[in-house]
């Protein structure tokens, strides 16, 4: 094989997909409750965003940003309409779109130093591994960039005793996804919000797991009713086609004037035919109360078929994003949760992952909380009959 060994593969070769469904090179079929990580937000070649696509395939695949591109303004758009905020740059990645908000709350404030949180995740750039509050992301790579600060999670104290002048901006997860599916609490979140505007700092919400009508609304934040400067998304809003966008405040637009910050493909027109589609389906009320009334279910039916088992610590998450942790590592799970053909991720060492494509059917979720308690049964009675 001729690729550098950056991923730990498991020992599954997909060769296409269809909604919830994916096949193998054997022939096998699984449930397919990772969604690449919480991307393929429709499931896999959700017709409507296909149809776009091959409709743009037909036109024009890439012209650079020093033109025109309509349909980029329709995404962006589509993209403000549901938020507080103003102006969006499409870039190609959540490292990207988070480089972006670094970059731009450091322009515009004057200041240099950016408060993130332990555990937290914002990419894999040297700034964004920079700002993540993970000793594994950094090992490594040598001295890290020194203008990063991480405060414990969810710890409303810790962040009012901040007293600092320098800080630039406070970037926070609403839930921390690849920390562990953690979510934060009102008060924190508020509390945040409140820092920043004492200390003249930027409010940057990382939304890149958490976007795109993952929790039930359009943004994780809106649960909240909080209020931030910049959100950053990714991961969802593409249905698969590789994108990001920082998302801001009209009071930003003259910092990242031209020739300040670029992207030669962010937003190029295929890009923008994804985002478009993907968005005019899940940005729908009716979808995203559907969302709501899906992670409801499944969280209760969740806590109702495995939640007294012993291997089980705690069920948690919101909306279709959810993480059991457990009592046991969860690779060895995740492996079995395969063999009986449901595929699903880890969020640290002791947590298992579920991000099921948002119109999964509630069938769908039935068979796999099934596997679940299956395999999840037999773990409790290995650990039992070992004691």
């Amino acid at each position: 094989m001729s690729l550098f060994p950056t991923y730990k593969r498991f020992p599954l070769t997909i060769v296409s997909g269809s909604g919830t469904t994916v096949i193998d090179n054997k022939g096998k079929e699984y449930l397919d409750f990772v969604s690449g990580i919480g991307v393929c937000n429709l499931g896999h070649r959700p017709p409507h965003v296909q149809k776009a696509l091959e409709e743009q395939l037909h036109n024009v695949w890439h012209v650079s940003n020093l033109y025109q591109i309509p349909i980029q303004n329709e995404a962006a758009e589509l993209l403000t309409s549901t938020t507080n905020l103003d102006y969006v740059f499409f870039c190609n990645s959540g490292a990207e779109a988070n480089e972006a908000a670094i970059k731009l709350a450091r322009k515009h404030t004057f200041k240099e130093k950016i408060l993130t949180f332990k555990q937290s995740f914002h990419g894999r750039t040297f700034a964004t591994m920079s700002a993540s509050g993970q000793e594994k992301v950094h090992q490594g790579f040598g001295t890290l960039l020194p203008t990063f600060e991480y405060l414990p999670y969810n710890d409303t104290k810790a962040v009012q005793d901040v007293q600092d002048d320098q800080v630039a901006a406070i970037m926070v997860e609403v839930i921390q996804g690849e920390g562990g599916v953690i979510q934060g609490n009102k008060e924190f979140m508020e509390a945040i919000e409140q820092k920043c505007r004492e200390l003249g700092a930027l409010f940057i919400i990382d939304e890149v797991q958490t976007g795109i009508g993952r929790t039930g609304k359009a943004f994780a934040y809106q649960h909240f009713g909080l209020d931030p400067d910049i959100i950053t998304s990714a991961k969802g809003l593409g249905s698969g086609f590789p994108v990001g966008a920082m998302i801001g405040k009209e009071k930003l637009a003259e910092t990242f004037s031209a020739g300040t910050h670029g992207s030669t493909f962010g937003g190029n027109p295929l890009a923008s035919a994804a985002i478009k589609a993907t968005l005019e389906v899940i940005f729908k009320p009716d979808f995203l109360q559907s969302v709501m009334e899906k992670g409801y279910f499944f969280q209760e039916l969740l806590n109702e078929k495995i939640g007294s088992l012993s291997v089980v610590k705690e069920i948690r998450g919101h909306g279709l994003m959810t993480g059991i942790a457990i009592h046991t590592e969860a690779l060895p799970v995740i492996d079995e949760l395969r063999d009986h053909h449901l595929l699903a991720v880890p969020a640290g060492p002791f947590v298992v992952r579920l991000l099921p494509p948002l119109n999964v059917s509630y069938q769908e979720m039935k068979r796999a909380v099934e596997i679940l308690a299956e395999v999840l049964d037999q773990i409790t009675d290995k650990t039992i009959n070992s004691d």
